[in-house]
């Protein structure tokens, strides 16, 4: 009987203390972060978002993610509720690149750091954001135009007429590709840029753009640049119908990379595409833990891109994971 009362003591002890230990709190996040995603508009933005989520998780930070669907009023009050609920980091990837100065001075003067992901800002104050993280768009749109000028002149084309859609208006790509696709062919009197059209990086407005520019310029054209893949492959189609062939009947170039455009350039329907990776998380959480840690970061971080073309043999290359 003494035996079996032991053994029924041990047991109501045991059951105590297992309960015991499933009430003690959860260990503190080592860190708060915000941040403001601009939309869903791209595979390149949804891969971004899922990075960011997955290795928020990885460094144990405690991740507020909010979407903008597209409207800046809606960062912008994201960001505040960032400041009210205290946060220890803000980051946020800007939707177009004027407008930030009140908010971001109340981040500065709530004493929390501001990190810029994938776009930057124009501001009138230089220390308003600590760091940005993200694509050297500028490079991007150079290494479209280089690949070009060696397509001219493998075709030996005395001319070639060149219609650009670009991305959202003001946004930091969209100005920034540009800029490095014209200084790049500004000195060679063979490309000559017929139009450029704003197609919001959205993949029904790439449609829309192609639609109206082949309705004008015709079989003139014969380079398409576009801004990004989801554009680009709201254009494809409409150049099917018109009755051309894709990549032969005109060069495509594209920006971004995404697994659904690699495999068009694979078909040989798209003849250049410009990496621009979402694959950002990892420096957002290492950068974030710095600052937390009173640490100084670099102002500007690049990942390392290259360009996926014609002339390449991509039959081992990994799948995008985007």
């Amino acid at each position: 009987m003494k035996k079996l009362w032991s053994i029924l003591t041990a047991l109501i002890l045991l059951a105590v203390l297992s309960g015991c230990e499933k009430k003690q709190p959860a260990a503190e996040p080592s860190l708060l972060l915000g941040f403001s995603q601009l939309g869903s508009e791209s595979s390149f933005r949804i891969g971004n978002t899922k990075d960011i989520e997955e290795k928020a998780k990885e460094y144990g930070i405690s991740l507020m993610m909010e979407n903008a669907n597209q409207k800046q009023e809606n960062q912008i009050d994201a960001i505040r509720r960032f400041i009210a609920y205290r946060v220890d980091v803000i980051a946020f990837s800007p939707i177009v690149e004027e407008g930030w100065d009140n908010v971001l001075t109340e981040a500065k003067n709530a004493g929390i750091p501001v990190v810029l992901v994938d776009r930057t800002v124009k501001t009138d104050k230089e220390d308003l954001y600590v760091s940005l993280i993200g694509a050297d768009f500028y490079r991007e749109g150079v290494m479209a135009a280089e690949y070009l000028l060696k397509k001219a002149d493998d075709l030996g084309k005395d001319i070639l007429n060149i219609v650009e859609i670009t991305g959202t208006e003001d946004s930091t790509p969209m100005r920034q590709r540009q800029q490095g696709f014209a200084d790049t062919i500004r000195k060679d009197p063979r490309m000559n840029l017929l139009e450029s059209v704003n197609g919001d990086f959205l993949r029904s407005r790439g449609a829309e753009c192609m639609s109206y520019l082949l309705e004008k310029y015709g079989d003139r054209i014969d380079v398409i640049f576009s801004h990004n893949d989801e554009m680009t492959m709201g254009a494809l189609p409409e150049i099917e119908k018109a009755g051309y062939a894709p990549g032969k009947d005109m060069i495509l170039i594209s920006i971004d990379g995404g697994q659904e455009a690699i495999d068009i350039l694979k078909e040989g329907k798209i003849n250049c595409i410009v990496e621009c990776t979402p694959m950002l998380g990892s420096i957002l959480m290492e950068t974030a833990l710095a600052l937390k840690a009173g640490k100084t970061v670099e102002k500007v971080t690049h990942p390392v891109e290259r360009a996926f073309t014609d002339y390449d043999d991509l039959s081992d290359l990994k799948p995008r994971g985007y």
